[in-house]
């Protein structure tokens, strides 16, 4: 089936079901993190407490176990650098939440609302190297490779982006060079990384699908922002715009707008807080403009790339959930 059929079904599959064929597996993950990531130090553990029940959908670790299975059942190797990417992702998220200031994310608070900015970033460093000297551990050093390049990939985007000052002339090429950077690089080194493990063969193949399932996975995001509420983001609807950040509906809406158009927009983001009417008018603007549909047709450009990354690969339950998972990152409703 292609993706625009896939597409086309009213609900994605639940990822519940993409995860089916590594679910004993996956139910291992947080075992593994907990024992990697393990200290006696009391404020240490009291943060880990909180993330650990913060820790999200586990998409990450559920694609690399997906590809460390296309070849047969995940060993206990690919179930602890499942947990290595997990890690890394919420050390990124730990750090992201600090710099953006953010006070929730999936309808929690984050580390540095619940203890402070330098302890969400001591805890960001701390994730990491524990991550780091599993691996070490691990001895393998071709995932330490992939989650090295991955992190330098993200922490290089996330620099970028704050250097970045005048902001509505953030361009749809320095977006999507901050969304492989930022978001790609890690979906892409889970998937070469399961690839190693488990189907050697694929690991060109599923960097790529994972690389472009990456880049797929940050525009629907982004469009999430616009067009979905708190209730089922976990986070404020527009809080791009209040933040101040510039995605690619925006970016595409800009050279429609009319002057008038242009005008509340600059003003927006000439206001350090923005209050509800204002940035609902703004994302009324780029859905006039037709910011939101271009937006669309980008990701889903980016899912048919990521599901002809998958060709050649045999089919199999877990390459099934790989192709299902195309279809949940452009239709997330949950």
């Amino acid at each position: 089936m292609t993706i625009e059929a896939r597409l086309r079904i009213p609900v994605a599959a639940a990822l519940r079901e993409i995860q089916g064929p590594v679910r004993e597996q996956l139910e291992r993950v947080p075992d593994e993190m907990w024992r990697i990531v393990k200290a006696d130090t009391p404020l240490i553990e009291a943060a880990n407490t909180h993330l650990m029940g913060m820790k999200g959908k586990m998409f990450r670790p559920t694609l690399l176990l997906l590809a460390a299975s296309l070849d047969g059942e995940p060993s206990e190797h690919a179930t602890a650098l499942a947990a290595v990417a997990e890690l890394v992702h919420l050390a990124s998220v730990v750090h992201d939440d600090s710099v953006d200031h953010s006070n929730v994310r999936r309808g929690q608070p984050t580390i540095n609302a619940l203890f402070s900015h330098q302890i969400a970033v001591i805890m960001g460093d701390y994730l990491f190297s524990k991550a780091v000297a599993e691996l070490v551990r691990l001895g393998d050093l071709e995932a330490l490779r992939a989650f090295s390049s991955a992190s330098n990939d993200m922490t290089l985007g996330e620099m970028r982006q704050l250097s970045s000052y005048d902001a509505l002339n953030f361009s749809e090429r320095d977006y999507f060079n901050l969304n492989r950077a930022k978001t790609a690089s890690l979906l892409g080194a889970a998937c070469e990384v399961g690839a190693i493990c488990g189907a050697p063969q694929y690991r060109d193949r599923l960097r790529r699908f994972g690389e472009r399932l990456g880049m797929a996975f940050q525009v629907a995001d982004d469009l999430l922002d616009y067009t979905e509420t708190e209730s089922v983001t976990g986070k404020p609807s527009g809080n791009d715009l209040r933040e101040h950040k510039v995605t690619l509906p925006l970016i595409a809406a800009l050279p429609s707008m009319s002057a008038v158009q242009r005008s509340r927009t600059e003003a927006l983001f000439a206001n350090p807080t923005p209050d509800d009417g204002e940035i609902a008018d703004v994302v009324a603007i780029v859905a006039e403009c037709g910011g939101l549909e271009y937006a669309r047709r980008q990701g889903e450009a980016f899912a048919q790339e990521a599901e002809e990354a998958l060709d050649g690969i045999p089919d199999s339950d877990s390459r099934e959930s790989l192709t299902d998972a195309i279809a949940y990152v452009m239709d997330r409703r949950s």
